[in-house]
């Protein structure tokens, strides 16, 4: 898929080479990226990356993941940011967007610019915040252990009563990438009740997904990550529609740095909000 823009713009697919340039600039915007998502999630649709470019230099950029036949999600809508301002993202916008066909389309963005998404037909579902800060290391809580391959169907399926799309490509990679650790939690009887994966970012170790089935379980499931932290700062992207997951990060010490705004452009199948306590990443949901 290629197609024209302005001032001689050529928008075409990327490639996970290109999509290194763009993750630069998404660390350079303060989102701090992590260090082995790219893989991941180019794993779940490697057709969803685009750029344009300018005598083959790439300065702009938006992914268009396809889930499924009925969701996708939009990210990394990126220009540099000397050459804002001319055109050049939307016209990278427009031709990622195509890339979705007739799904519903999510979206995690910053305020400032909801204004600008509603124009083109997203609305407003929730808030998010992120939370940065360090929490002490402790023991690991009893019913809290490291995931393994055996594990993976059992997470894949409490997964998709979390999220709007079943996204077993895009787990099989985000469970298994370098530097990724997963921890599952256990109720009485064997049944799982919650999971999280930490991950090594920029600027600080990000926590994403942590699904949990109460705020007890993702509290727990919390411990275990500040005990693989060892000190350092952790950061986790919490909808604030779930109080209760505002209020864990709250009595764990972490406060709030910015804000974003989940928005969709259509229905979205019905999914267990209330165990969300920390979304997989703004970049792709």
């Amino acid at each position: 898929m290629t197609s024209p823009g302005p001032d001689g713009l050529v928008v075409s697919q990327a490639t996970l080479e290109d999509w290194k340039v763009v993750v630069g600039w998404a660390a350079d915007e303060g989102w701090n990226p992590g260090l082995s998502d790219g893989a991941s999630f180019f794993a779940q649709d490697p057709e969803g990356f685009f750029v344009g470019r300018l005598d083959g230099e790439p300065v702009s950029a938006v992914s268009v993941v396809n889930y499924s036949a009925d969701y996708a999600f939009l990210g990394f809508y990126l220009v540099r940011p000397d050459l804002r301002g001319r055109g050049y993202g939307l016209a990278t916008w427009e031709t990622a967007l195509a890339h979705a066909g007739d799904r519903t389309v999510g979206l995690d963005g910053v305020v400032a610019q909801q204004d600008n998404y509603r124009k083109s037909g997203f609305e407003l579902a929730y808030r998010t915040a992120r939370f940065t800060g360090v929490v002490p290391a402790g023991e690991r809580p009893a019913g809290v252990r490291a995931a393994g391959p055996a594990d993976h169907a059992a997470i894949t399926a409490y997964d998709a009563a979390c999220y709007p799309a079943d996204r077993p490509v895009f787990l099989e990679s985000w469970l298994t990438a370098p530097g990724h650790r997963t921890f599952v939690r256990h109720a009485d009887g064997g049944r799982l009740c919650g999971y999280a994966v930490l991950r090594p970012a920029r600027d600080s170790l990000r926590v994403g997904p942590l699904f949990a089935d109460t705020a007890a379980d993702a509290r727990a499931l919390f411990a275990a990550l500040a005990a693989d932290a060892d000190g350092r700062t952790l950061a986790v992207d919490v909808p604030q529609a779930n109080a209760e997951a505002v209020a864990l990060v709250g009595k764990l010490g972490l406060g709030p740095s910015f804000e974003t705004a989940r928005m969709y452009t259509g229905p979205v199948r019905e999914f267990a909000g209330e165990r969300v306590f920390g979304v997989t990443s703004l970049e792709l949901g």
